[in-house]
């Protein structure tokens, strides 16, 4: 059962108190949304995306942030995406390789 707040009467301390909780839900909620979806992919996982702009780009998801997903294209750039912008490539839809660039990473 919800109280409705009579919001004339707080006095601006309380006005200031209850838009900072109000923020901070709205936050939290947008956070716990970003997180669902985060879990629609894993890393390693082939995704596409497309910025305002640009072409439709193609990468692997190599990190989870806090919002975001870390994304490194096949040009070799790296974005972070919102995973809501992300979509799935088909294993069948990924073009052939003709030359991969390989890397090597030490541990100290």
């Amino acid at each position: 059962m919800t109280m409705p707040i009579d919001i004339d009467r707080l006095t601006e301390a309380e006005l200031i108190d209850l838009n900072n909780r109000v923020v901070a839900r709205l936050k939290f909620l947008s956070q716990m949304r970003a997180h669902a979806h985060m879990l629609d992919f894993s890393i390693g996982e082939r995704v596409s995306f497309q910025p305002n702009g640009q072409p439709l780009l193609t990468g692997i998801i190599t990190k989870y942030n806090r919002k975001s997903v870390t994304v490194i294209t096949e040009s070799g750039q790296q974005w972070n995406v919102a995973p809501v912008f992300l979509r799935k490539v088909a294993l069948s839809a990924t073009p052939a390789v003709t030359s991969a660039q390989v890397v090597n990473i030490y541990k100290k």
